[in-house]
């Protein structure tokens, strides 16, 4: 085995000892493609692991999330697929749907340029149908994930008779998700001749036994990093409650000096809800989200660029890749689960040495996702005020002098002036016929001193007026609800949180499933259908505990009710999760109120039948 190590930034590369792309021996077609996305200088793991995989040999990556993996190993895979043979020649396994959709979406992207090479994203939650018509129709490159990659060998829809090479992403991620038996049972179904490649942050025992079986010599390329997040990005959270988060955000767009700006949600539907309500209060924004067509999503990051949008609302998924020079704030609307996201998220700034600003609201259950954010990056997040409407209207009073000071600078005004000049005359001429003066007025070049002065005052004041008539100056302060709240509020607080119910605990909520063990329930099954189907790491699905004909688990607080319904929808064992909250209020009064009602026809005479029923069936007519 050979060991390759690099140190550097998984965000900025030297590229002082780093080559560039076109020294790397890719194709011609993948470097245009490399050339069309930007990339100049390749990351650490990405110059280390090319060369090796196009020499054909196996490769053991182990670097963290955000690195460049994606590239790593697809640009160097992508050249050895004969584009001549419709049939699966490159397999991709990752833990969880929305990396499938995004590994799917960059190897596409990179073989922009390849003659008719077909990319087929296989995940559980999508149709067999519509997988099994592409797979008829011939792909080159399947990327999926365990499960439904082996339904399909099960059935025999997939043939990898002709695989050349085989990419296990974020095999340790595999491994907490309860899939790595999938994983191997998946490898001893592919040709003993096939190219093997291996990505993991970590290299557990279970993880490196796998590699001694099932990989060929490989290299061994570890990427260790200096620091996690980016030095010249300041880091900022603010304390906030669900639902004064769009109020507090509006105030900072108000305060804040930006550029450009990239808001991270958790769900693809959030996107276009906030990007809307961004919109109606005024600020250039819109959604991007892992559903949209790569046409669409092209548009939106060259409006972003070009400046004809000043905010992107996005979810981690879509924002995968995304370099635009303009991103001076990065915004985490929705607190990230998993540390190494917020990782990614702030990576969007403070690129190339540019100065950026990362801001992340963080609710009252939420501060161990803080604490845990500042372990993984090594660095503080200091806390943030919500700007005041004093604030705010001092602002907009700044912006408006900055305005009138360009406008007098850069403007022709000869015209205007005119104007206020001629309406000067006449405000004049008034006075004096009022103090009886109109010969002496109309006989002198000039007005009495002081009155020029006086009206070009009242002029600008009443220009400003209406200038500001839909942007007052003066904010009304509303007052926002934080963690420094009153004794009254704070009793009010618990007592919401206790009539709640729901066995709420510091560390998450606990829900009840629909399915248990009768139907063949197991934990890894839990843990796989969340994760993918929420995009939650699988070290925040805890405490699984399965009955006969339910389950329970528990799961980080805070999470939307958007997302807790799709949730609930998700299919595992053949039936739906149904998930819901323990102990929900509205549920334990619906069984207190079955259990009075039981209690009521208790209390009523039986008949001979020995129940209420007998005895209104016996009743006489």
């Amino acid at each position: 085995m050979t060991d390759i190590d690099r140190s550097g930034d998984s965000e900025s590369p030297d590229d002082a000892g780093v080559p560039r792309f076109s020294t790397l021996a890719l194709p011609a077609e993948i470097l245009r493609a490399v050339e069309d996305v930007g990339y100049e200088a390749p990351s650490p793991i990405q110059a280390a692991a090319i060369p090796v995989l196009l020499e054909g040999r196996d490769l053991i990556g182990q670097a963290q999330t955000g690195t460049g993996k994606t590239a790593a190993f697809a640009l160097p895979l992508l050249a050895s697929i004969d584009l001549d043979r419709a049939c699966p020649q490159m397999l991709v396994l990752t833990p969880t749907r929305e990396l499938a959709l995004q590994v799917s979406e960059a190897i596409q992207v990179y073989a922009h340029h390849l003659r008719a090479l077909h990319v087929l994203p296989v995940y559980g939650g999508q149709g067999m149908g519509t997988q099994l018509r592409r797979l008829r129709r011939g792909v080159h490159v399947v990327v999926g994930t365990p499960g439904r990659i082996q339904d399909h060998l099960r059935r025999g829809t997939l043939d990898l008779a002709a695989l050349r090479s085989l990419v296990i992403d974020e095999a340790d991620e595999m491994l907490r998700m309860g899939f790595i038996e999938e994983v191997e049972a998946i490898l001893e179904q592919t040709p003993e001749s096939r190219q093997t490649a291996l990505f993991s942050a970590t290299i557990p025992a279970k993880i490196h036994a796998i590699a001694k079986r099932f990989l060929r010599d490989p290299a061994r390329v570890k990427i260790s990093t200096k620091t996690a997040t980016v030095e010249t990005t300041e880091q900022r959270y603010v304390a906030v409650t669900g639902y004064n988060k769009l109020e507090a955000l509006t105030r900072i767009l108000e305060v804040e000096s930006f550029d450009a700006m990239l808001i991270f949600v958790r769900t693809r539907s959030s996107t276009a809800t906030l990007a809307e309500k961004l919109e109606a209060r005024g600020f250039a924004a819109a959604p991007l989200s892992g559903e949209m067509r790569q046409e669409a999503r092209q548009r939106t990051i060259e409006r972003l660029k070009s400046g004809q949008l000043d905010i992107i609302v996005c979810t981690d998924v879509a924002a995968r890749g995304l370099d635009v020079e303009r991103v001076s704030h990065v915004i985490n609307f929705d607190i990230p689960t998993d540390p190494e996201a917020y990782v990614h998220r702030v990576g969007r700034t403070g690129r190339a040495g540019r100065g950026g600003q990362a801001i992340l609201f963080v609710a009252r259950r939420e501060r161990r996702l803080l604490k845990m954010i500042e372990r993984t990056t090594r660095q503080p997040v200091e806390r943030m005020a919500v700007p005041t409407g004093a604030q705010i209207g001092q602002r907009r009073i700044s912006e408006l002098k900055d305005l009138l000071s360009d406008t007098i600078r850069d403007t022709e005004l000869g015209f205007f002036e005119a104007v206020v000049e001629s309406y000067m005359e006449e405000r004049a001429a008034e006075a004096a016929r009022e103090s009886g003066d109109i010969e002496e007025i109309e006989g002198e070049a000039e007005t009495a001193p002081g009155t020029a002065a006086l009206n070009v005052r009242s002029v600008a004041a009443a220009l400003i007026y209406l200038y500001q008539r839909d942007r007052p100056l003066v904010v009304e302060e509303r007052r926002l609800e934080d963690e420094d709240r009153g004794p009254q509020a704070k009793t009010h607080h618990r007592a919401s949180k206790a009539s709640a119910g729901g066995k709420l605990d510091s560390d998450g909520r606990r829900y009840r499933l629909d399915v248990g063990r009768s139907h063949g329930l197991e934990a890894r099954h839990v843990v796989g259908c969340i994760a993918n189907e929420a995009g939650i790491s699988s070290r925040h699905i805890s405490k699984i505990k399965i009955y006969d004909e339910y389950a329970t688990v528990e799961l980080p607080p805070g999470m939307p009710r958007a997302l807790l319904d799709h949730l609930s929808n998700a299919w595992v064992c053949g039936r739906q999760l149904g998930l819901r909250v323990l102990d929900d209020p509205g549920s334990r009064r619906r069984n207190k109120k079955r259990r009075n009602l039981k209690s009521r026809e208790g209390d009523r005479p039986k008949g001979r039948g020995g129940s209420s029923r007998s005895r209104r069936r016996t009743k006489p007519v």
